[in-house]
């Protein structure tokens, strides 16, 4: 078996092997010390695995001033939207100032993928399977996290049905725009 040749020994072992840069100079410098001279090149080296970065996150709209809005919802009913208009438009922006993100499309991906979106203000509606649900923000208050404000609220859906929690985001976007008098 030890005279076996690299090709011979592809039927054995069928996998690719890498070795790592250390593995490599231990060989070679036991090898150079008598036991049998190879050259330097009948080594492969250490194939660099290239960096695979995910794609950023598209967010839906022209989302000039920084403004995110998540939401649990594919899709927001045109209720839901007209709700959503109104509610920014009160706290002085328009559309066009606003992101939309569904929480499918945040589904796997990194809190790094998230903060290269660069949002200043995030308003998230509803249940969103993300590691942004580990931040200490409660429903209903204002969370101020490296210079990015969080609002937590329940499903825009809910909200748009329930005239109370209409009232509750109403007093908590005042503070978030700084409304308040």
């Amino acid at each position: 078996m030890e005279n076996e040749s690299l090709e011979e020994l592809q039927h054995f072992l069928p996998e690719e092997i890498y070795l790592t840069p250390e593995d490599r100079k231990s060989i070679l410098s036991s090898l150079e010390a008598g036991h049998k001279s190879v050259q330097k090149t009948d080594i492969p080296a250490l194939e660099e695995e290239e960096e695979v970065k995910p794609e950023p996150i598209a967010v839906q709209g022209t989302f000039a001033k920084g403004i995110l809005i998540l939401h649990e919802e594919n899709e927001l009913s045109p209720e839901v939207m007209d709700m959503l208009v109104k509610m920014i438009t009160a706290v002085g922006h328009s559309m066009s100032d606003v992101g939309l993100l569904n929480s499918e499309k945040l589904e796997n991906r990194s809190m790094e993928d998230f903060q290269a979106i660069n949002a200043h203000v995030v308003l998230k509606f509803g249940r969103i399977k993300h590691p942004i649900n580990a931040l200490p923000a409660s429903p209903y208050e204002v969370y101020s996290d490296e210079g990015t404000e969080y609002l937590f609220a329940d499903a825009l859906s809910v909200i748009s049905e329930t005239k109370e929690l209409k009232r509750k985001l109403w007093n908590s976007l005042q503070i978030v725009f700084n409304l308040t008098a």
